[in-house]
């Protein structure tokens, strides 16, 4: 059993910044990979920013330089600071996880609840 925690979203002004985070606990081994992911009513999930175990981060050009990525390794936690935020950028923001329940066991993956963030004067 894995449980994925999220908090920090709310309702923030045009230009404001929020941090999300997620902390992972439960039957984990090893994680490969935490990131955010958003999704609008009637959309698809789209990558918001993802890092590797080793530190590699990927991310959607429309987060560029304004979003940044970090973990907590001990805490098993991401963190997803998000700068100058837009109206465009309200969504409902899935935690993702990428894990191993075991050294030799499958690669999983498992989707938190969703925190919900609101950019709007």
């Amino acid at each position: 059993q894995v449980q994925l925690v999220e908090s920090g979203g709310g309702l923030v002004q045009p230009g404001g910044s929020l941090r999300l985070s997620c902390a992972a606990s439960g039957s984990i081994f090893s994680i490969n990979v935490m990131g955010w992911y958003r999704q609008a009513p009637g959309k698809q999930r789209d990558l918001v920013e993802t890092i590797t175990s080793g530190g590699i981060a990927n991310y959607a050009d429309a987060v560029k330089g304004r979003f940044t990525i970090s973990t907590d390794v001990a805490k098993n936690t991401v963190y997803l600071q998000m700068g100058d935020l837009k109206p465009e950028d309200t969504n409902v923001y899935y935690c993702h996880l990428v894990f191993q329940n075991t050294r030799w066991g499958p690669i999983r993956n498992y989707w938190g609840q969703g925190t919900q963030v609101t950019v709007s004067s």
